[in-house]
């Protein structure tokens, strides 16, 4: 176990090593890949999200900052929702519509605080066993074995990742903010427990559960953008071996082995790091989204987006966070699969361009010393045999193991994907069926 120090989540990439023998002066400094690795420092490719999670009071470099964080996630993510939610009364004055913008806003705040401490406390189980982002995302000593495309393409994913982050927190902040705005100056009273004359309850109310939603959002944002990071990874390597396929490639069975070996051991980590958070995200939806609508179907005040907007906010930013997961996880699973159909494929193309190049066999009653050379030379060789039974046996190994994504031993892929879809439309249907009928 690495010391809490090298655990960090915002570590620097490591030094390079100092040389401990003479064979450093045979070999030039830059090729040496301590050195090489260094080159870090200079471009930083997760800059972005340390800054993020420094914003959001994420770092676990230090007991200190892993200390600050646990604060700041019990104040801005339960005490402060909470207090907010037990200072809002109800006021027919200022719109008849006031008792179920309460109502709303306190499932609304339920539902945002429970998956903000479920994404917490797997980023802090990721920071703890994983060591930082750097092993999270397989960046340290993950990619050195890959190719330049996958190099690269990875460095613009990374990019992609936190503009993708920011375009579905940004937009959904603005509109989280005017509806905050409307809510408390327009729709409900403050009334804390000990009111203070003289401070306009109303603003510190405002800037307090605006302060809460983005960090409640933001640490759930983070970690779909960070699971559909790592799926974007095995994609790229996936379109990698691809190409071992080729004729022109020449792969031998056992590389394409030990490259499909690689990713499937990542794939499980993936799979064994996710999967308690993609579970725990789906029943905490689910549940709130069935609450929601039972509330929104037993509320006799008219629905606005005064009153109702927390719902449709927090709504739309946890299912894209969430589906956002799905999709990474089908789309991966559904790669792993086609490695199936493809290895067939080439295993095909191998043996039908050896049995088109076979030289034509010799009469069977020619007995002369250069027919009898000529027949030698026709029998399949060893090594012919050989490769035909490890590519065989590679088909066969890529049949039993074409999973990707699972939960617990479930693959997550668009069969799963519908059965959830057909498990959430009858549930719907089903709560639908009896307020019509109570109605």
């Amino acid at each position: 176990m690495e010391s809490e120090g090298e655990q960090s989540s915002l570590e620097e990439p490591s030094p390079p090593r100092t040389p401990s023998s003479s064979s450093w002066l045979s070999q030039p400094l830059l090729l040496d890949p301590a050195y090489a690795r260094s080159k870090s420092v200079i471009h930083d490719e997760l800059r972005s999200f340390r800054v993020f999670l420094q914003w959001c009071a994420l770092d676990h470099s230090s007991p200190a900052a892993r200390a600050t964080s646990y604060a700041a996630f019990l104040a801005l993510a339960l005490a402060l929702p909470a207090a907010v939610s037990a200072s809002l009364r109800a006021d027919a004055s200022l719109s008849p519509a006031s008792a179920s913008a309460v109502t709303f806003n306190r499932v609304a705040t339920l539902t945002a605080s429970g998956l903000a401490a479920i994404s917490f406390a797997t980023l802090a189980f990721f920071f703890c066993r994983c060591g930082g982002l750097r092993q999270l995302l397989f960046l340290d000593g993950g990619l050195r074995d890959d190719t330049a495309f996958v190099r690269r393409r990875y460095e613009r994913e990374l990019d992609r990742a936190f503009r993708l982050l920011a375009a579905l927190l940004v937009p959904a902040l603005c509109v989280e903010a005017g509806h905050k705005a409307v809510f408390f100056f327009s729709t409900v009273r403050v009334e804390p427990p000990f009111p203070l004359q003289g401070v306009p309850w109303r603003a510190v109310a405002l800037v307090a559960t605006v302060a809460s939603w983005v960090y409640r959002t933001g640490v759930f944002l983070l970690v779909c953008v960070l699971f559909r990071l790592t799926c974007e990874l095995q994609i790229l390597r996936f379109e990698g071996i691809y190409h071992m396929f080729d004729v022109e490639a020449c792969a031998a069975a056992d590389e394409i082995f030990v490259e499909h070996r690689r990713i499937r051991t990542q794939l499980l980590a993936t799979s064994h790091r996710y999967r308690v958070f993609i579970i725990c995200c789906l029943v905490t939806i689910t549940v709130s989204q069935l609450g929601a609508l039972l509330v929104a179907l037993s509320s006799k005040d008219g629905k606005s987006f005064a009153n109702s907007g927390d719902l449709l906010v927090g709504s739309c930013v946890q299912l894209s966070g969430f589906f956002m997961c799905l999709f990474g996880a089908a789309r991966i699973t559904h790669r792993a699969q086609r490695i199936v159909s493809i290895a067939s494929q080439w295993h095909m193309r191998m043996v039908s361009a050896v049995l088109h190049h076979k030289p034509a066999p010799t009469p069977a009653f020619s007995t002369s010393a250069s027919d009898i050379d000529t027949v030698a030379l026709t029998v399949p060789t060893g090594s012919a045999c050989c490769e035909y039974k490890s590519r065989q046996a590679l088909v066969t190994y890529l049949w039993h193991n074409s999973g990707g994504i699972t939960l617990f031993g479930f693959t997550l892929d668009r069969g799963l994907l519908h059965t959830i879809f057909a498990f959430e439309m009858t549930l719907v249907l089903w709560i639908l069926s009896k307020a019509v009928v109570l109605s």
